[in-house]
């Protein structure tokens, strides 16, 4: 008797706790079996160029399998028939599959067209399944592949544009809320609720589109020319900072992505270094491109003009530095424009000695280096600046700053700053979006002023001074000229920094230049790593830049400063 009660109490405690204790517990565990929550995706909005053209969209294709043993040699032969022409596969591969002895489904055709997938589904064809997939296209091929960026496995942006814009472009999920029996399916007149998805916006760049393909084209082709391990071409609007071209090498082939991925070892570093986009994320020493700043700084000091002289009888030594000109001539008595065409290291330090310490350096913080420019893409870089007040500063470096050594930039930090010097004297926060337009409106960008640098006065001094550069009076080889138009502009070759120092078995060759020279329309940046055949910026950067402007100026429909030497040269 005992016992029995003692069982009795026993099995009571246990029901108070299974239906009191744990209630929740229980009605939870029923709730999630009898119902299901699933998220419906949102369509994802199309990445587009300046003008509207589709660079990234997102379509609904089908991917077709086959489900073997599911019906006689007769219906699969019947579905065989009807399917293949369909999905352009042989009714005999299609037929084997349908009868073969694997029991699992197998992948017959991959990202057939929506109305395709639509037409093969109404038929009802035993032993064919057609399921539906959002996938990213890239109707211009791979133009762009490292600014634009790709989207996961999920659908949500994993690099460039696709990630730093990823809250516009993914839109907002839906939620299915449905019964469903024992076996997990629908009830058909069960209970659902629906919230709607909201699609994605669309994403105008700044980009255009021909532009873009031309700075890659002559990427390329400077690559092979050259042997060139990497490189960056920035084409941007110096006057609003719209960034118009940004293409890198190298690089990923956007229309290869799912396979690359599938394929990536993640430890790899070369393969991972494909997804970066060099322009906004590496850094380089600058090299000669730097004079620019210096020299900018010190006209606007009132330190020099144009027509100042300075003395260049040869090598000067700092604080126990040999600084020599890079070819090792001397020029004896020149003026600050003929310094520029030379090029010279020893003139550079001459004018940063007239600086100094203080002035030298404000000028390098107000043209942004050392600084993010904020152009809103991920990984971003900041370049390197060692200050005075830092630790690691030596007196010296006041010295090899001044010709674009011991300092490390960006490309964009590069041109962002010599387009201050180029639209009249302010520094304008580069920009990649011209606008987003979605479910709730859109939203336009404006050019966005940072901060004056230089004065009006001391723009047009550069710039008078910069087309003396490019146009050759003075310098070896005028490469970068443009027959019929007025450019500015300025070569860097710079020495890559290696254990123990600089490494001379290799340089970065680089341009940067302007035009039309009085009211600029577009600067660009050339720079190629580690070119085989020659070590200099002149040799290697200036024609590109001087392919690149005489296209854009025709594209941009810039009427020629001199018409007749333009129709000559054509």
């Amino acid at each position: 008797m005992m016992l029995l009660a003692s069982s009795t109490l026993a099995l009571v405690a246990r029901l108070a706790n299974l239906q009191i204790m744990q209630h929740d517990q229980y009605a939870a565990q029923a709730r999630s079996e009898h119902w299901s929550r699933d998220k419906v995706p949102a369509h994802r909005g199309a990445i587009r160029d300046r003008n509207g053209y589709a660079l990234a969209i997102t379509a609904t294709t089908y991917d077709l399998y086959l489900k073997p043993k599911v019906s006689g040699p007769v219906t699969a032969a019947n579905t065989a028939k009807a399917l293949a022409p369909l999905i352009d596969v042989p009714p005999e591969k299609i037929m084997a599959t349908l009868t073969g002895e694997d029991k699992g489904k197998a992948l017959v055709a991959a990202n057939i067209s929506y109305a395709t997938g639509e037409k093969i589904r109404s038929m009802g064809l035993p032993g064919v399944e057609a399921v539906e997939k959002v996938r990213r296209f890239y109707p211009e091929g791979n133009l762009g592949s490292t600014l634009m960026g790709f989207v996961g496995k999920d659908g949500n942006g994993l690099t460039g544009a696709e990630e730093s814009l990823d809250g516009d472009l993914a839109g907002i999920a839906g939620l299915l809320v449905y019964e469903r029996d024992s076996t997990g399916e629908p009830i058909p007149l069960g209970i659902n609720s629906l919230t709607p998805p909201e699609a994605g916006a669309d994403v105008y760049l700044t980009i255009d589109r021909y532009i873009q393909r031309l700075a890659e084209r002559e990427l390329d082709k400077a690559m092979e020319k050259h042997k060139a391990s990497g490189g960056t071409i920035i084409v941007m609007d110096p006057k609003t900072g719209e960034l118009l071209a940004m293409a890198s090498r190298p690089a990923f082939d956007l229309t290869k992505i799912e396979t690359d991925l599938a394929q990536l070892n993640p430890k790899d570093s070369k393969q991972v270094a494909l997804f970066r986009n060099r322009a906004v994320a590496d850094v380089y020493e600058p090299g000669s491109t730097f004079k620019i700043i210096t020299m900018a700084s010190a006209v606007n000091e009132g330190l020099v003009n144009a027509n100042t002289t300075y003395y260049d009888g040869g090598p000067v030594n700092k604080y126990g530095w040999n600084i020599d000109t890079w070819n090792g001539k001397h020029f004896g008595q020149e003026t600050m424009t003929q310094l520029l065409q030379h090029s010279n290291n020893v003139g550079a330090v001459w004018v940063s000695d007239r600086l100094g310490t203080d002035r030298f350096y404000k000028y390098v913080r107000l043209f942004g280096f050392g600084q993010a420019t904020n152009v809103g893409l991920a990984g971003e870089g900041r370049g390197q600046v060692r200050y005075p007040t830092e630790a690691g500063w030596y007196p010296v470096d006041l010295a090899v700053n001044s010709f674009g050594q011991g300092i490390s930039v960006t490309p964009l930090q590069m041109i962002t700053a010599a387009s201050a010097v180029a639209n009249g004297g302010s520094l304008m926060q580069p920009y990649v979006v011209k606008r987003i337009e979605g479910p709730r409106g859109t939203r336009s960008f404006s050019p966005v002023p940072v901060r004056r640098v230089v004065s009006e006065a001391t723009s047009r001094t550069l710039r008078e001074m910069l087309t003396k550069v490019a146009e050759g009076e003075n310098t070896v080889l005028p490469l970068a000229a443009v027959p019929g138009y007025k450019v500015a502009g300025k070569t860097g070759t710079a020495s890559i920094p290696g254990p123990g120092g600089y490494t001379s078995a290799a340089t970065i060759a680089s341009f940067i230049g302007f035009g039309p020279s009085d009211n600029p329309r577009f600067i660009i940046l050339v720079k190629i790593d580690e070119p085989q055949d020659s070590p200099w910026g002149s040799l290697v950067a200036s024609p590109i830049f001087s392919s690149i402007a005489k296209q854009t100026f025709a594209y941009l429909q810039i009427p020629p400063t001199d018409t007749a030497l333009a129709l000559a040269n054509r």
